[in-house]
């Protein structure tokens, strides 16, 4: 049967445990914010090497351009993923508390898959920055 009307303990409590999701969103926000700036400067990279003619050897490095970008575009589906899931985290949470529900079975699963999903954008991230290094060897 649904509560009336939650209680002041009820939502003081599903807001402070929301800090920590609130801050992990606040790090994928902001994670999300320096993989698109990586993606930007790889596009223009590319455009750059398009403009020039046929014969230049720069024109070796489209491919591995191509495959940063795709590492890229993936890190920043993972990290969408995370961001989505810790909102839900924190709807679940509320709405459990209106419910007077447990919040703890959910929880635990939908912040692991945020930080699973967080982490598989930084590794990622890590991937296209190891490529980049070897291309910079490379030239």
């Amino acid at each position: 049967m649904l509560k009336d009307i939650i209680t002041v303990d009820q939502l003081s409590l599903v807001i402070s445990q929301a800090a920590a999701p609130a801050f992990l969103l606040g790090a994928v926000a902001s994670f999300l914010s320096v993989l698109v700036s990586h993606m930007s400067r790889i596009i223009d990279r590319s455009r750059a090497i398009h403009a020039i003619a046929d014969g230049d050897p720069m024109k070796a490095q489209l491919p591995v351009l191509r495959f940063r970008a795709t590492l890229i575009i993936r890190a920043i589906h993972w990290a969408v993923g995370s961001g989505i899931s810790t909102c839900i985290l924190m709807i679940v949470a509320f709405i459990t508390a209106y419910l007077g529900a447990r919040l703890e079975p959910a929880a635990a699963v939908l912040f692991t898959l945020s930080l699973g999903l967080f982490t598989a954008s930084l590794i990622s991230f890590a991937r296209e920055h190891r490529v980049a290094l070897n291309q910079n060897e490379l030239a």
